[in-house]
């Protein structure tokens, strides 16, 4: 099984000299003490227990999986110890307000863990993830007494947390959801219900749960404006947090999936089960985007962590499999050479570090808004960091998630037929990852957010200050002019076609529908060219200066030079298609489709 080391120089490496996190830090409300030093203490200790504790559970998960019986969910042998040892060290409050037993340390932090976790362990990390989903949800909606009653043993790790959108019929349309709510006594409400695809929805790790469901009030309006959200304990609570009875929540199955054998997939049933209102009433689903947007970019984290998970099992292999001869050879007096000697071979190293090492840059960046977001010492810098991270948001989750598969599948590719059996583990994280193409809303329902709710809603001004940006950088770096006229090219490009987009879309209906995925696969190879050429000039800069770790920063110099080369002219394919409008898909008979 491949083995997982933390990258714990590249973190550095971006936390630290691409985004110089202490500094940003010290214009936080409430995080000015976070300092270097500190940051790095937390991250190798949490280095450490996705090391040590997780990753040797990651195959166990898989192939154990969670079991169901007699409406009761069990976790892999060794999950809930983990899980208790995680809660007991304070993970689950990292960046938890005080007030309710929690750190309160920037949200970057718990990225960066996250990263970690996943890496190591996809399907466990998903517990906590999602309970800390909807602490959020519960900070920001829920009135204070339920606050006082729910957050203490959520953040303690005693309790998890869900969110229960899915409905068998529905899918991704929840205008459509059936699940309903009815007043109660002392203004609670009656939730009656099926909802399907819930991670975690049941487990043995916690000895509640509180599950956040959307649920349609009894003569509330069609659609998802007549949509409520809702806090479900598994188990009631009473005033003073004290646990009562079952609450008419019961698991009905687990799904069998193909991959996260690990976290289970439930099937929730709500049989008049008490529930409390989350904000107002038939306003469920704005409250619920506190927890969707967090999840996008939990998702997009996950890819970003497996990319990094098979780059490193590709890598140790490709360095110790012998296997033909190279040119130039590495070991002439040996019958064949180590296949990291193969240009096919580096090709596809070199691919999944691009992917794993640039995905990190841009999950990072949008942690470092989450940040701002939560912890902004003005309104302006607070609004800014929402601007600048709703447009962020859909291309890490629908790029990241599509670059996270190619690098899973690229690990595979590099072991051959040993990567193809479940020993090594390689298949294992491309059947892990494939689920972050689908989930928190498909790649195309991402690329159709960035289109219409983030570039046309406002006249591309959001996209205009990025690329305006990116632009400003460009005039300033000292990396080869080459390099920097590529990503020029493909930024001119980008503005074009949105342009394009925003004038042509209302003479055809289906324009926007046909070119949302392009798009956004556009967008983020083009943004992520723009992290890589910032990673290169840095590397230039400290080349220049003396550094002692010349092989780390002439690893990042070139990784860029061929990710603007060799992966960056993907752009040009996709902008391509987009030009090439909608008629070539709708414009057709069925006769296409006949067999």
């Amino acid at each position: 099984m491949p083995s997982y080391n933390a990258p714990l120089r590249d973190i550095a490496f971006v936390a630290h000299e691409l985004l110089d996190l202490s500094s940003h830090y010290q214009h936080l409300s409430g995080c000015e003490a976070v300092d270097a030093a500190t940051f790095d203490a937390i991250v190798e200790e949490g280095a450490k227990f996705a090391e040590q504790e997780l990753a040797p559970l990651n195959a166990v998960g898989d192939q154990h999986g969670c079991q169901w019986h007699d409406g009761k969910v069990t976790t892999p042998p060794g999950f809930a110890e983990a899980f208790e040892r995680y809660a007991a060290n304070g993970w689950l409050g990292l960046d938890k307000h005080p007030a309710f037993g929690g750190q309160g340390l920037p949200p970057s932090l718990g990225f960066v863990n996250y990263e970690m976790v996943c890496s190591a362990n996809h399907a466990w990390g998903m517990y906590g993830n999602l309970t800390g989903g909807a602490i959020s949800t519960l900070s920001e909606h829920a009135d204070e007494a339920l606050q006082q009653r729910f957050l203490p043993p959520m953040i303690a790790g005693r309790w998890g947390g869900t969110m229960c959108l899915t409905e068998a019929h529905c899918g991704s349309d929840l205008g459509l959801l059936r699940t309903s709510a009815h007043p109660g006594a002392n203004g609670s409400y009656r939730i009656s219900g099926s909802k399907m695809f819930i991670s975690a929805g049941d487990h043995d790790l916690t000895e509640n749960i509180v599950h956040l469901v959307l649920a349609r009030i009894e003569g509330a309006p069609a659609g998802v404006k007549g949509i409520s959200l809702f806090a479900v304990p598994k188990i009631q609570v009473d005033a003073d947090g004290k646990l009562g009875a079952p609450n008419g929540v019961s698991c009905g199955s687990i799904e069998h999936k193909m991959g996260i054998h690990g976290n289970a997939t439930c099937v929730l049933n709500f049989d008049s089960a008490c529930g409390y209102l989350l904000g107002e009433a038939n306003r469920g689903l704005n409250a619920m985007f506190t927890y969707i947007n967090e999840s996008r970019l939990a998702v997009s984290q996950q890819a970003q962590a497996h990319a990094e998970a098979s780059f490193q099992g590709a890598l140790a292999y490709a360095r110790e499999r012998v296997q033909m001869r190279a040119t130039p050879r590495l070991k002439a007096d040996q019958p064949a050479d180590p296949i990291i000697g193969h240009a096919d071979v580096r090709r596809i190293l070199l691919t999944q570090k691009a992917f794993a090492e640039g995905g990190r840059m841009l999950t990072y960046t949008c942690a470092q808004g989450v940040d701002l977001l939560h912890h902004g010492a003005t309104p302006g810098a607070r609004q800014a960091a929402a601007r600048r991270l709703a447009l962020l948001t859909p291309i890490a989750k629908g790029f990241l998630t599509e670059t996270g598969i190619e690098a899973a599948q690229l690990g595979i590719q590099v072991f051959g037929g040993h990567g193809y059996i479940r020993e090594w583990g390689m298949e294992q994280i491309a059947r892990d990852v494939r689920i972050t193409a689908i989930y928190e809303g498909t790649n195309t329902i991402q690329g159709l957010d960035l289109l219409t709710r983030k570039v046309f809603a406002d006249g591309g001004e959001a996209l205009a200050e990025l690329l305006g940006e990116i632009e400003n950088f460009t005039r300033d770096t000292v990396v080869p002019v080459e390099l920097v006229k590529a990503l020029q090219q493909r930024v001119t490009a980008w503005r074009e076609v949105s342009d394009w987009l925003r004038e042509t879309g209302g003479e055809d209906a289906n324009l926007v529908g046909a070119s949302a995925f392009d798009y956004l696969m556009l967008s983020g190879y083009t943004l992520i060219g723009y992290f890589w050429l910032r990673a290169a000039d840095l590397a230039e800069r400290a080349l220049a200066e003396g550094s002692t770790e010349v092989a780390f920063y002439q690893g990042k110099r070139e990784t860029a030079r061929f990710y603007l080369q060799r992966l960056l002219p993907r752009a040009d394919l996709h902008h391509t298609l987009i030009r090439s409008g909608s008629q070539n898909l709708m414009a057709i008979s069925d006769a296409a489709f006949a067999r």
